[in-house]
Protein backbone atom coordinates (compact mmCIF):
# COMPACT_ATOMS: atom_id res chain seq x y z
CA UNK A 1 0.00 0.00 0.00
CA UNK A 2 1.48 3.39 -1.30
CA UNK A 3 1.47 6.17 1.46
CA UNK A 4 0.51 9.94 1.14
CA UNK A 5 3.16 12.37 1.20
CA UNK A 6 1.56 13.94 4.03
CA UNK A 7 1.55 10.39 5.66
CA UNK A 8 5.34 10.21 4.77
CA UNK A 9 6.10 14.01 6.28
CA UNK A 10 4.19 12.97 9.59
CA UNK A 11 5.82 9.52 9.94
CA UNK A 12 9.26 11.79 9.57
CA UNK A 13 8.17 14.30 11.35
CA UNK A 14 7.47 11.76 14.29
CA UNK A 15 10.83 9.83 14.12
CA UNK A 16 12.65 13.07 14.56
CA UNK A 17 10.08 13.46 17.97
CA UNK A 18 11.09 10.52 18.95
CA UNK A 19 14.46 10.68 18.10
CA UNK A 20 14.98 13.87 20.19
CA UNK A 21 13.85 12.31 23.18
CA UNK A 22 15.11 8.92 22.86
CA UNK A 23 18.84 10.24 22.02
CA UNK A 24 18.54 12.69 25.19
CA UNK A 25 17.67 10.52 27.08
CA UNK A 26 19.42 7.42 26.38
CA UNK A 27 22.89 8.56 24.52
CA UNK A 28 23.12 7.97 20.95
CA UNK A 29 24.51 4.30 21.86
CA UNK A 30 21.70 3.85 24.13
CA UNK A 31 18.88 3.38 21.46
CA UNK A 32 19.36 1.26 18.22
CA UNK A 33 17.64 2.01 15.05
CA UNK A 34 14.84 -0.93 15.78
CA UNK A 35 13.90 0.34 19.41
CA UNK A 36 13.82 3.70 18.00
CA UNK A 37 11.18 2.95 15.18
CA UNK A 38 9.35 0.76 17.86
CA UNK A 39 8.57 3.56 20.27
CA UNK A 40 7.70 5.77 16.83
CA UNK A 41 5.36 3.21 16.20
CA UNK A 42 6.85 2.47 13.01
CA UNK A 43 8.37 -0.83 11.85
CA UNK A 44 12.44 -0.59 11.23
CA UNK A 45 12.48 -1.61 7.32
CA UNK A 46 11.30 2.24 7.06
CA UNK A 47 14.25 3.83 8.57
CA UNK A 48 16.39 4.15 5.53
CA UNK A 49 13.27 5.49 3.52
CA UNK A 50 13.85 8.74 5.36
CA UNK A 51 17.32 8.63 6.48
CA UNK A 52 20.64 7.24 4.97
CA UNK A 53 21.79 6.60 8.69
CA UNK A 54 21.45 6.50 12.49
CA UNK A 55 23.96 9.26 12.70
CA UNK A 56 21.65 11.91 10.02
CA UNK A 57 19.05 11.03 11.78
CA UNK A 58 20.74 12.13 15.22
CA UNK A 59 21.82 15.39 13.39
CA UNK A 60 18.16 16.13 12.53
CA UNK A 61 16.52 15.06 15.87
CA UNK A 62 19.31 17.67 17.55
CA UNK A 63 18.84 20.38 15.00
CA UNK A 64 14.91 19.84 15.93
CA UNK A 65 14.99 20.43 19.70
CA UNK A 66 17.89 23.03 19.91
CA UNK A 67 15.62 25.06 17.49
CA UNK A 68 12.73 24.37 19.85
CA UNK A 69 15.21 25.69 22.45
CA UNK A 70 16.47 28.60 20.68
CA UNK A 71 12.25 29.21 20.30
CA UNK A 72 11.43 29.24 23.76
CA UNK A 73 14.31 31.89 24.68
CA UNK A 74 13.49 34.27 22.48
CA UNK A 75 10.17 34.35 23.19
CA UNK A 76 11.35 34.79 26.80
CA UNK A 77 12.98 38.02 24.77
CA UNK A 78 9.89 38.90 23.60
CA UNK A 79 7.99 38.58 26.76
CA UNK A 80 11.13 40.92 28.33
CA UNK A 81 14.01 41.39 28.03
CA UNK A 82 14.33 42.43 31.45
CA UNK A 83 13.26 39.07 32.90
CA UNK A 84 14.54 37.02 29.88
CA UNK A 85 17.88 35.80 31.24
CA UNK A 86 15.91 34.73 34.68
CA UNK A 87 13.33 32.76 32.92
CA UNK A 88 16.54 31.28 31.43
CA UNK A 89 18.31 29.89 34.07
CA UNK A 90 14.70 29.60 36.04
CA UNK A 91 14.11 26.61 33.08
CA UNK A 92 17.63 25.52 32.27
CA UNK A 93 19.50 25.42 35.59
CA UNK A 94 17.09 23.21 37.99
CA UNK A 95 16.64 19.40 39.10
CA UNK A 96 13.95 19.54 36.93
CA UNK A 97 16.26 19.55 33.72
CA UNK A 98 18.88 17.78 35.58
CA UNK A 99 16.75 14.94 36.15
CA UNK A 100 14.97 14.57 32.72
CA UNK A 101 17.39 14.72 29.86
CA UNK A 102 14.77 13.58 27.23
CA UNK A 103 13.09 16.76 27.83
CA UNK A 104 16.05 19.34 27.94
CA UNK A 105 18.78 20.64 26.51
CA UNK A 106 20.08 18.30 23.27
CA UNK A 107 23.95 20.34 23.72
CA UNK A 108 24.33 18.73 27.28
CA UNK A 109 22.94 15.12 27.08
CA UNK A 110 24.25 14.66 23.85
CA UNK A 111 27.88 16.99 23.66
CA UNK A 112 29.64 13.86 24.27
CA UNK A 113 28.42 11.64 21.57
CA UNK A 114 28.34 14.13 19.02
CA UNK A 115 32.65 15.01 19.21
CA UNK A 116 32.77 11.82 18.34
CA UNK A 117 30.44 11.31 15.35
CA UNK A 118 30.60 13.12 11.69
CA UNK A 119 30.75 16.45 10.12
CA UNK A 120 26.80 16.60 10.21
CA UNK A 121 25.95 15.89 13.82
CA UNK A 122 28.85 18.07 14.40
CA UNK A 123 27.07 20.79 12.31
CA UNK A 124 23.60 20.46 14.18
CA UNK A 125 24.69 20.83 17.22
CA UNK A 126 27.13 24.09 15.96
CA UNK A 127 24.23 25.37 14.52
CA UNK A 128 21.98 24.98 17.31
CA UNK A 129 25.12 26.38 19.92
CA UNK A 130 25.12 29.40 17.59
CA UNK A 131 21.42 30.25 18.27
CA UNK A 132 21.47 29.60 21.85
CA UNK A 133 24.08 31.80 22.05
CA UNK A 134 22.44 34.63 19.92
CA UNK A 135 20.06 35.03 22.01
CA UNK A 136 22.34 35.34 24.94
CA UNK A 137 24.42 38.03 23.76
CA UNK A 138 21.89 40.29 22.94
CA UNK A 139 20.90 40.16 27.27
CA UNK A 140 24.53 40.70 27.97
CA UNK A 141 25.71 43.99 29.60
CA UNK A 142 28.94 45.21 27.52
CA UNK A 143 30.62 48.20 25.99
CA UNK A 144 30.74 46.41 22.08
CA UNK A 145 29.20 43.07 20.66
CA UNK A 146 32.68 41.57 21.25
CA UNK A 147 32.30 41.97 24.96
CA UNK A 148 29.07 41.00 25.06
CA UNK A 149 30.07 37.72 22.72
CA UNK A 150 32.49 37.00 25.71
CA UNK A 151 30.54 37.26 28.78
CA UNK A 152 27.47 35.10 26.51
CA UNK A 153 29.83 32.04 25.90
CA UNK A 154 31.36 32.10 29.63
CA UNK A 155 27.97 32.20 30.82
CA UNK A 156 26.51 29.26 28.20
CA UNK A 157 29.46 27.05 29.09
CA UNK A 158 28.70 27.37 32.69
CA UNK A 159 25.14 26.62 32.12
CA UNK A 160 26.37 23.70 30.47
CA UNK A 161 28.74 22.50 32.80
CA UNK A 162 26.39 23.12 35.59
CA UNK A 163 23.95 20.73 33.90
CA UNK A 164 26.54 18.46 33.68
CA UNK A 165 28.53 18.42 36.52
CA UNK A 166 25.09 18.45 38.46
CA UNK A 167 24.16 15.51 37.01
CA UNK A 168 27.30 13.43 37.23
CA UNK A 169 28.14 13.87 41.49
CA UNK A 170 25.85 11.70 43.75
CA UNK A 171 25.67 14.25 46.37
CA UNK A 172 22.28 15.95 46.15
CA UNK A 173 23.16 18.94 47.97
CA UNK A 174 26.31 19.71 45.76
CA UNK A 175 24.12 18.86 42.77
CA UNK A 176 21.67 21.92 43.81
CA UNK A 177 24.37 23.81 45.02
CA UNK A 178 25.70 24.02 41.48
CA UNK A 179 22.95 24.73 39.73
CA UNK A 180 22.03 27.89 41.96
CA UNK A 181 25.52 28.75 41.67
CA UNK A 182 25.30 29.23 38.64
CA UNK A 183 22.11 30.83 38.05
CA UNK A 184 23.26 33.60 40.60
CA UNK A 185 25.70 33.83 38.41
CA UNK A 186 23.69 34.15 34.98
CA UNK A 187 21.05 36.58 36.03
CA UNK A 188 24.08 38.86 38.41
Amino acid sequence: MKVSREQVALNRERIIETAARLFREKGYDGIGVADLMKSAGLTHGGFYGHFASKEELLAEAAAHALKKSVERWEGYVAEGRDTALEKIGDGYLTAQHRDHPEKGCSVTALGADVARLGPKARRAMTDGARGQLAVLEQLMPGADAAEQRRQALARYAAMIGAIVLSRAVDDEALSLDVLDAVRDQLTG
